[in-house]
């Protein structure tokens, strides 16, 4: 048998590389997984990912407080007259002027109707988390008869937009839906 003749058919040499390689690169994607698989969040902050609340209980001009994702989130139920105090502001009167809603999808502007969770504008979901350094303002407090940061002033009003004090932008709104006439779900 010629040397050519040899390379054609292949030698046990060019067969051990090609195991060894391959041995290698099982070998190292097997180290590597683990590594990255840390990466992935873990299975109660994935639980938490998405939450049913029961509003039920929540009557008109009341508001319910939920920890969602690790922050507080104000779910109100707005009288008449918040749905029509926040629906004749006068929206060039707004420090912000974006909806600040994952609901809706472009940029819209912080009219009521593109804040509230549903038509009527009777349910109002918000992260309450004031914009400025992050505290927690008062419900049915400030200025406006919204939300009121003590901690630096910043008052918010009945559709939790910015109206004064130092927060750079509304209040903002998570993800949220309802998904039959008393169960929304954050997520």
């Amino acid at each position: 048998m010629s040397h050519a003749e040899d390379h054609q058919e292949g030698t046990r040499r060019d067969f051990l590389y090609y195991a060894t390689a391959g041995a290698a690169a099982v070998a190292t994607g097997a180290a590597v997984w683990p590594l990255v698989n840390q990466m992935n969040p873990s299975a109660d902050v994935q639980a938490l990912s998405s939450i049913r609340v029961d509003v039920s209980g929540v009557a008109e001009g009341t508001q319910l407080t939920v920890k969602y994702l690790g922050k507080p989130v104000f779910i109100r139920r707005r009288t008449a007259d918040e749905v029509e105090a926040a629906r004749t502001v006068d929206l060039s009167e707004l420090p912000d002027q974006s909806a600040r809603n994952p609901n809706i999808s472009g940029d819209v502007s912080a009219a009521d109707e593109n804040r509230a969770l549903d038509e009527t504008g009777e349910w109002l979901v918000q992260i309450g988390v004031c914009t400025h350094l992050g505290c927690v303002p008062l419900n049915e407090a400030g200025d406006f008869g919204g939300w009121f940061c003590p901690c630096h002033g910043s008052h918010y009003d009945t559709s939790g937009r910015i109206r004064r004090g130092p927060a750079p932008e509304n209040l903002h709104i998570p993800v949220a839906e309802f998904v039959d006439e008393t169960t929304i779900v954050l997520g």
